[in-house]
């Protein structure tokens, strides 16, 4: 019984061709162009010019290191000012000092820096800082606009040409809960930023 050949490597994509070395090594073919020859005895070496197999879709992305000082204490500023306004904004609306509220002031100030800028540790001083001055100006624009109603001019006018004497009230009202609540939010700002460059 005659021995049939084997058909041409043309005729089946698939098969396999013995090369130097190693009679295992497949040619690389248009059906798949990822098959390997052996180069310089390595039967594992891939051919120069060969198509490189795209990354595994499930590949963690690798994660950015926030270390920036300066946009840390941009944010931190910014958000000074904001939640001054907003806590104004509360005393003027109830006409009271709200503990929990400068405590707010004081814990978004340093989360918000201490997750933009990082491990840094002048963050915590600074947001500590711009938590005082943040809950302090915040008292201000509440006296202001208790002040406006009452004299019938806007907080703004109030605030901006009278400044000298919105200070001068706030000495004279300024009680030990006053500095207790600026003394919070100071300590919450510090204790924000930490636990936002752990995270």
């Amino acid at each position: 019984m005659a021995q049939s050949s084997p058909p041409p490597s043309g005729g089946n994509p698939f098969a396999q061709q013995p090369a130097d070395a190693n009679p295992y090594a497949q040619q690389p073919t248009a059906a798949n162009p990822y098959a390997q020859q052996p180069t310089d005895g390595n039967p594992f070496a891939q051919q120069p010019g060969a198509a490189v197999p795209p990354p595994a879709p499930f590949a963690p992305p690798v994660a950015q290191a926030r270390n920036n000082l300066a946009l840390g204490l941009v944010v931190a500023v910014v958000t000074a000012l904001v939640t001054a306004g907003v806590y104004g904004g509360i005393i003027g609306a109830t006409e009271y000092q709200i503990g929990y509220a400068a405590v707010g002031v004081g814990f978004v100030i340093g989360f918000a820096s201490g997750r933009i800028g990082g491990p840094n540790p002048v963050l915590p001083v600074v947001s500590a800082l711009l938590s005082l001055g943040a809950v302090y100006l915040g008292q201000l624009i509440g006296i202001a606009m208790i002040g406006a109603d009452e004299v019938g001019v806007s907080a703004t006018s109030l605030f901006v040409d009278h400044f000298d004497v919105l200070t001068e009230g706030w000495s004279e009202t300024a009680s030990p809960m006053t500095f207790l609540f600026l003394a919070l939010g100071a300590f919450a700002a510090f204790s924000g930023a930490k636990k936002a460059a752990a995270r």
